[in-house]
């Protein structure tokens, strides 16, 4: 089967946003790692550098089974909170991030984790190519909703209720897709939504929602891969780097 090109184009300016993302870390860190095919790139980056001696004593908590997987696979030493309990940095992606930085995640279902990994970060770094920008949350797609599976319906009418289309996220084998916590996933189609804080808030409040994808003033970098180079922007300071490198390019890290 041939490759698609617009695949492999993708992939080049996820792996250029990743392997930036990447060059900020430190040996002696403690790491959040995310989830997703965008971080993917970070944790082999990350592993590679392992490896060479680039980096050392570097450790990672997983938002995910699927993170925790990789990494072992990769030989990624992993700690807890139990015994770090606070992060100095943590890399993830992004499904969709408006000019604030704020963001919609959740498509991986590993949000309720990546939520936690952010809120004891001193550091969070998001990841993302060009695609991910959106003038406003919503514009570009549904806002993920886990729920205990006892309130699945009730939670879905009280969506409804809110303006939202609402579907059951569905698993590749036809069942409901379980998070990693067996929770389930109600995907919120608003549109665009012209008031996240307003929403958070009644989402927040609401028995039987376990989390939801509105990830608001949690980032402190946003690192975007574009055609043109990439951006590193930071909360309250617009453009503060544009660098016309080509995606990809190998930048050692020699911290």
């Amino acid at each position: 089967m041939a490759n698609d090109p617009s695949m492999d184009a993708l992939n080049k300016l996820k792996q250029a946003a990743a392997y930036r993302a990447v060059e900020l870390v430190k040996s002696g860190m403690v790491l959040g790692l995310g989830t997703g095919s965008t971080f993917r790139f970070a944790l082999e980056r990350l592993a590679d550098l392992l490896n060479r001696k680039r980096l050392e004593n570097i450790q990672g908590i997983a938002s995910s089974f699927a993170t925790e997987k990789m990494a072992k696979s990769l030989g990624f030493p992993l700690t807890t909170f139990a015994i770090h309990p606070k992060i100095d940095l943590t890399i993830d992606g992004a499904d969709e991030i408006d000019p604030d930085l704020n963001m919609i995640k959740g498509a991986g279902g590993a949000l309720l984790k990546e939520k936690i990994l952010q809120q004891v970060s001193r550091r969070v770094v998001i990841i993302a190519d060009e695609n991910k920008l959106s003038p406003r949350l919503g514009t570009h797609g549904p806002l993920p909703v886990e729920v205990i599976p006892f309130a699945c319906r009730i939670e879905e009418i009280f969506l409804q209720s809110l303006g939202a289309s609402v579907s059951l996220r569905m698993d590749v084998d036809g069942s409901p897709y379980r998070t990693d916590q067996s929770n389930l996933i109600l995907d919120a189609h608003f549109g665009p939504i012209s008031a996240p804080k307003n929403l958070a808030v009644l989402l927040n409040e609401r028995a039987g929602v376990v989390e939801h994808g509105l990830f608001l003033d949690t980032t402190s970098d946003v690192i975007i891969a574009g055609t043109k180079g990439i951006k590193h922007l930071r909360r309250g300071v617009l453009n503060l780097q544009t660098n016309p490198s080509k995606p990809g390019h190998d930048r050692t890290n020699n911290h």
